[in-house]
């Protein structure tokens, strides 16, 4: 009886097809509440607004209000396609001296010292301004109630919470308050509410209608409340009077203040580009890890892969050698293009791929090799596996995520939204979740965590800030940005064609979809529809990690005998 429903062979990612808009996020209320902005006119940017407001309620432990975040949109009326840099740099007190002077050498995983200026919120105004159509409170009001209301926790988010529950006991007692409450681990699917959250939106949507009631006006208030405001005030005064235990094993305060919130502003940038047969790739900057894609692009055109099954072993080990050479490119060249040269042209180019590629044998590689390009990049040094740090060890904190020193592994979230007329968001908001940061009391959480990659080693060109001595601007070289594809000809809301095949507008893995075989559907039988019924879509994935088939996963690369990455200090899966 199934095969007839849905004859497809089974897949993680379902495909979605219509003509009046497609949603897919990482979770299903945030997917309900951008198909319900679809739904009350609004389009893809309207609606990619509103789910990443959901998503930072309903899956706090993948992100939060502090975090940061690259966006790609496609503008029909613009006819480009562009990149929001939501990605705050270091405070401006961040210096190399100053963490010296704390008896740091690296910058913690964990608490204030952390935090950089966060970049989410301006983000997100900037494009509902500049690029939506519907009012603010259309917005935020699903946000706020669901975290007032509650809504159903799900069992990754408990988990985190449980492996990080004895550091917000002891230590992070704004966090217990949020994520504990009645001093428990929250269950699985148990109503949660966080309404410090809802109430910190509330008054921001209260304070942003307080004047001139004209749309453009009511954005830019909330945008001020915001950086310059009450938020801003909050963060200052915890950053400035409040010891916070991090992975160092010490209290340290902050060094994020109001001033830098109320200097820093989101940017809009051209999309780095690449050319796969007959479709463009986009990609935010070096100042992301999303090159690595194109990369990995560049290094996978020189084999056939046109006629490997996708879930086969050669195919598998192709895609994971090709993926192990473009990050540790990364490792060695990528940085805050602001500070440092990035030879990304060369990294790109044919002729030093043609001579990378060589590198990939019958043999899975368990060594990081980066390349050479001459004048540029730093030397590479692996942290191998110490054990654990007695001083947070028996907490669950460690850097990136919790997953270092606890079982449980966390990444983030994403969402891939297109609307009728053919516009696209494309977006992955990251940190400052309860995994594992901090939350202030009058509003939800620290910012984004994203300069704790940061280590001060002159050697390295791409990550050092040598003429202020400041520490690096963040690039934050291993976060999962996003991609949109601009298909020439292509329907509006349909998803894009890859060799007979669809596949979602995350480009994560997009090397895994490129070859797949062409699908055994009937034509005009789609296995997921959307029109005007007012039928709800199911939520697919757009987060290979996420959301992938853990069984299907492991048996895949059990069947390959082979390990995507030699170390954990590797990239992050998804």
């Amino acid at each position: 009886m199934a095969s007839i429903v849905n004859p497809d062979p089974f897949t993680t990612r379902p495909e979605i097809e219509g003509t009046f808009g497609v949603v897919a996020t990482t979770h299903w209320i945030a997917t309900a509440v951008g198909m319900a902005m679809l739904e009350k006119g609004g389009n893809a940017f309207d609606a990619g607004v509103a789910t990443a407001f959901t998503l930072q309620v309903v899956e706090p432990h993948l992100n939060g209000p502090g975090g940061d975040v690259p966006i790609i949109v496609h503008d029909v009326k613009r006819g480009r396609t562009e990149v929001i840099c939501g990605q705050g740099p270091a405070p401006a007190r961040a210096t190399i001296a100053h963490y010296k002077s704390e008896g740091l050498d690296m910058v913690p995983g964990t608490g204030l010292l952390a935090a950089c200026v966060p970049g989410t919120f301006e983000s997100w105004m900037m494009l509902l301004r500049d690029y939506g159509t519907l009012r603010l409170r259309d917005i935020l009001e699903p946000a706020i109630s669901y975290a007032r209301d509650g809504y159903p926790l799900v069992e990754r988010a408990c988990a985190t919470i449980q492996t990080v529950e004895q550091l917000f006991r002891k230590h992070w007692p704004t966090s217990a308050a949020v994520y504990l409450p009645n001093g428990e681990v929250p269950r699985p699917g148990t109503l949660f509410t966080n309404k410090t959250l809802a109430a910190t939106y509330a008054r921001i949507l209260s304070e942003a209608e307080s004047g001139d009631a004209g749309r453009d006006a009511e954005i830019e208030r909330a945008r001020k409340v915001w950086s310059q405001g009450f938020v801003a005030e909050a963060i200052d005064k915890f950053c400035r009077t409040q010891d916070v235990m991090d992975v160092s094993g010490s209290p340290h305060r902050g060094v994020l203040s109001a001033d830098d919130m109320a200097r820093w502003q989101p940017t809009i940038e051209a999309p780095l580009t690449y050319d796969y047969g007959r479709y463009t790739v986009c990609k935010a900057g070096v100042w992301s890890q999303g090159p690595v894609t194109l990369q990995q692009l560049a290094l996978l055109k020189g084999f056939a892969l046109d006629g490997l099954d996708p879930t086969g072993p050669e195919f598998i080990h192709l895609q994971i050698e090709c993926a192990k050479l473009a990050f540790a490119d990364r490792e060695k060249f990528y940085g805050d293009p602001k500070f440092s040269e990035i030879p990304i042209a060369t990294l790109l180019s044919d002729a030093y791929n043609d001579e990378r590629r060589k590198l990939v044998t019958e043999k899975a590689s368990l060594d990081l090799r980066p390349g050479a390009v001459e004048g540029f990049g730093g030397v590479v040094k692996l942290r191998r596996a110490e054990g654990q740090r007695e001083a947070v060890g028996a907490l669950g904190a460690g850097e990136p995520t919790v997953g270092r020193f606890g079982e449980v592994r966390g990444d983030t979230v994403h969402f891939d939204i297109i609307d009728k007329a053919g516009n696209m968001v494309s977006s992955t908001p990251s940190g400052a979740g309860c995994n594992p940061h901090l939350s202030f009391p009058s509003w939800v959480s620290a910012s984004a965590a994203a300069h704790k990659c940061s280590i001060w080693r002159r050697t390295n060109r791409a990550r050092s800030r040598r003429a202020s001595g400041r520490a690096p601007r963040c690039p934050r070289p291993w976060r999962c940005t996003t991609a949109s594809r601009t298909l020439p000809g292509a329907r509006p809301a349909a998803t894009s064609r890859i060799n007979g095949s669809r596949s979602s507008f995350c480009a994560t893995f997009i090397a895994t979809s490129i070859s797949r075989k062409p699908s055994t559907r009937q034509p005009g039988t789609p296995s997921i529809s959307r029109s005007h019924s007012g039928r709800a879509p199911r939520a697919p994935a757009c987060s290979w990690s996420r959301t992938a088939s853990p069984r299907r996963r492991s048996r895949t690369c059990a069947s390959a005998d082979i390990s995507s990455r030699s170390d954990r200090t590797g990239p992050r899966a998804g």
